[in-house]
Formats: C-alpha cells, sequence, structure tokens
C-alpha cells in the first residue's frame, strides 16, 4: 500500500449498514451489531495488503504450496467506541492479540487525552489494525498511532466506518504511513467536532448513554 493512502468502500453490504446506522431510528442493540458487522467487513478490506510467506502444506493427497500470512496481528480498539469493531474484527482472525487504548477528547478544545494503554510485547513482529468508528477531527486518532508507534510497531493501517475530510487530512499529515480505510467520507464537522451528517455519538449509541 502507498503512502497517504485512503481508501473508501464501495462494497454494496458496507453502504447498506452505514445507512441503518446513521438512522436515529435504529435502536440500540441493532447499532451495537452493526458496527460488530462493519468492523468485520471494513477490516477484511484493510488487511488485503497484508505481507505472506511461502508454506508448503500436506494435504490428505499431496503437498500444496501456499501462501501464509507472515505475520501476526495485533487489533488496537480506541475505547470505548471501537470495542465493537474489535468484536467483528477477531471474527476474521480469533487467534490475534488485543490491545487497547483510552482516549477521550476534551470538549473544550477538542485535543485528545490519554488515559490508558496496553499492548502485547514486541509490537514490531507485529501487523496492526487500528480501528475506531468515527474519524472526526482527526485528534484521538493521530494520538493512538503516536502511542502504537512508540511501542515499535510499524506495519499499521487505521481502519474506521466514518471519516470526515479534516480528520482524513490530520491523520495523513501525522501519519503519512499508515493508509486510512473508511466506508464512507462525510464532508464537514460541526462547532463541537462532530461528523455531518455523520451518525452523532458512536459510543453513546452503542452502549445506551445518550
Amino acid at each position: 500500500m502507498t503512502p497517504c493512502s485512503f481508501h473508501v468502500s464501495r462494497h454494496p453490504l458496507v453502504q447498506d449498514k452505514i445507512a441503518r446506522l446513521r438512522d436515529k431510528r435504529t435502536p440500540q442493540v441493532e447499532f451495537r451489531r452493526l458496527v460488530t458487522e462493519l468492523g468485520m467487513l471494513l477490516g477484511y478490506e484493510a488487511m488485503g495488503g497484508l505481507r505472506l510467506k511461502p508454506e508448503t502444506v500436506k494435504t490428505p493427497l499431496a503437498n500444496a504450496e501456499c501462501m501464509r500470512v507472515a505475520n501476526p496481528l495485533v487489533f488496537v480498539t480506541i475505547l470505548r467506541a471501537g470495542l465493537s469493531m474489535s468484536d467483528g474484527l477477531t471474527k476474521l482472525e480469533p487467534d490475534a492479540r488485543l490491545a487497547h487504548i483510552g482516549i477521550y477528547r476534551n470538549e473544550n478544545n477538542l485535543e485528545p487525552v490519554r488515559y490508558y494503554a496496553r499492548f502485547p510485547a514486541n509490537m514490531q513482529d507485529y501487523s496492526v489494525v487500528v480501528a475506531d468508528p468515527m474519524l472526526a477531527t482527526g485528534g484521538s486518532a493521530s494520538e493512538a498511532l503516536n502511542i502504537v508507534k512508540s511501542q515499535g510497531a510499524k506495519n499499521i493501517v487505521f481502519s474506521c466506518i466514518i471519516a470526515a475530510k479534516p480528520g482524513v487530512r490530520k491523520v495523513h499529515q501525522d501519519h503519512p504511513d499508515v493508509p486510512v480505510f473508511a466506508g464512507a467520507l462525510d464532508e464537514a464537522l460541526n462547532e463541537k467536532g462532530y461528523i455531518v451528517p455523520g451518525l452523532g455519538d458512536a459510543g453513546d449509541r452503542m452502549f445506551g448513554t445518550v
């Protein structure tokens, strides 16, 4: 994958599920299920560039020359809204390690505030998917990527459901080596830093804390 790359999914199932997510009438339980399903679908696209290595596998009849994923995987969840995306990712690769970063946005200046981080050892040996449903201002995403890189990780992709253009610009400015995979791209943010039209606060809708 090339530096500064940005990918918007055109898969019909992704677009249909995002339409249902955006709908304010969608109940909490369905909202959470849709985020999990989109985590899996978008993760499938985000991991399309994983490195492979050749391996000979013995079938019941003969040897087969195959390709296996070269590096183990770590899925990094940005708390709390990213948890359901992580559920979807682990359906794709149940053996992946899981890491968590706690970041909240200061409502006064919209700057990210870190409160938690936990990773496996030897992050430089893994391929890493960082997941968060919304890429709004880009502040939390950029800070999360800073934290991931501080652990030694180098092969990183970022996956989100809805991105706003200002957030994409921020991530590409700060982390030009990290490809971004999104389900949809919205134009703008409001004065509170929420994506418009977006879908509201993903965490609140997911966990019923509206």
